[in-house]
């Protein structure tokens, strides 16, 4: 039977950067993934440039039941850190917008990164291998795989967790943490498109495809960046950061005007421009197509001048805060990250070590700390990766 210090479960962002840090210690380390291929998310992120961190992530950008669990490893490994290991391997990238970084050519690049890193270190990468079990063996452990059982020292869990299934997601790290009594906050798509009912789906048919700058609000929470209308119900930025934060049966607020106080802007242009449409005055703030939508369902045919205080409140509200309840979201399928996950009171926050199992380590999206949209969930990635490479 092999033998090795560390294997680390799964050859994504997380597991990639734990192996190279443990092999730069000396460790004999394995990775493995059932995947053909090494770090799928991350060929696939920022629309195949890799969004591989934002430079404004705190510990403020993550949700968690422990909200102080990120700190430790967020601290100690920063995304400056991670952008020195790319401008070591000269790979040329830019900031798009809110301090998200993306490389200015392909995301193969990170991972060809990743796996010179890799390989410099010593670590042995093995893919297209199945997990079949992982036991205690004495101080250690032993991992069943389909082309043999090897034996090891410690056991890295960076299996991800359930969003996008197609690129090979399971719940096979909730099931190990589970194996060895650790405990799992409940999991749910996060950083997902939002569905309508039917009849707001039929109402809304003729905009989808139009897209806006708005302000999304759930609760206490809101973000403001681009809304897109889909022919199952919503999407952009700002939709699937605040899906993170929705709940079934709860509403969401929309501004699709930010700043500009429709209501006023209404009035003026009456006084203004009487005879104009009220769907053309819409059209100067609004998509055309929603401007019309939303003139139609106000009943207002007529010119400026026909439209009352009473009408022109009526879609100042749907423009500055129009109000719905999703029906739910895509789910798992079209999801980007997974919220939930292992339990970070079961986790020494230094070092992701299971506090009950010496030796078992927990890392990356299969953790209960997921970030906002835009680099976060990288850098959970890499700084949790890091801490963990640096004790196994």
């Amino acid at each position: 039977m092999e033998d090795f210090d560390v294997v680390v479960l799964g050859a994504g962002a997380a597991g990639m950067m734990c192996a190279i840090e443990a092999g730069k210690r000396g460790r004999s380390v394995l990775v493995i993934d059932h995947a053909k291929a090494p770090g799928e998310k991350i060929r696939i992120s920022g629309g195949g440039r890799c969004n591989f961190t934002n430079i404004n992530a705190a510990p403020a950008n993550f949700l968690s039941a422990n909200p102080k669990f990120c700190v430790s490893a967020l601290r100690r490994y920063r995304p400056s850190d991670f952008i020195a290991l790319v401008n070591k391997h000269g790979v040329a990238f830019h900031e798009k917008t809110l301090g998200q970084l993306f490389c200015d050519g392909s995301a193969r690049q990170i991972i060809e990164m990743l796996l010179t890193e890799m390989d410099q270190a010593g670590a042995v990468l093995r893919l297209s291998t199945e997990i079949k079990a992982v036991r205690r063996d004495g101080d250690g452990f032993r991992v069943d795989l389909s082309n043999g059982p090897v034996s090891c020292r410690s056991v890295v869990v960076a299996t991800g967790g359930k969003s996008i299934p197609k690129m090979g997601a399971t719940g096979l790290g909730y099931e190990l943490a589970q194996q060895f009594g650790l405990k799992i906050v409940e999991t749910r798509p996060a950083l997902v498109p939002l569905t309508f009912e039917v009849k707001t789906l039929d109402r809304l048919a003729p905009l989808s495809g139009v897209a806006l700058d708005a302000v999304v609000s759930s609760g206490k929470t809101r973000f403001r960046e681009a809304m897109l209308f889909t022919h199952r119900g919503l999407s952009g930025p700002s939709i699937l950061q605040i899906s993170s934060y929705w709940r079934e049966g709860g509403e969401i607020s929309v501004d699709m005007t930010p700043g500009v106080d429709m209501f006023a802007t209404l009035k003026a242009a009456r006084t203004a421009t009487p005879k104009r449409a009220l769907s053309t005055v819409l059209a100067e703030h609004l998509p055309k197509r929603l401007a019309q939508l939303i003139a139609e369902d106000a009943g207002a045919y007529g010119n400026m001048a026909d439209c009352s205080d009473v009408l022109l409140r009526g879609v100042a509200a749907t423009v500055n805060a129009w109000t719905f309840k999703p029906v739910g979201s895509e789910g798992y399928r079209t999801a980007e990250v997974t919220l939930g996950g292992v339990d970070t009171d079961d986790l020494d926050s230094r070092t992701m070590q299971a506090k009950a199992v010496p030796g078992l380590y927990f890392i990356g999206e299969v953790v209960d700390v997921t970030g906002w949209l835009g680099g976060y969930n990288f850098q959970w990635a890499w700084a949790s990766g890091w801490c963990a490479g640096q004790a196994a």
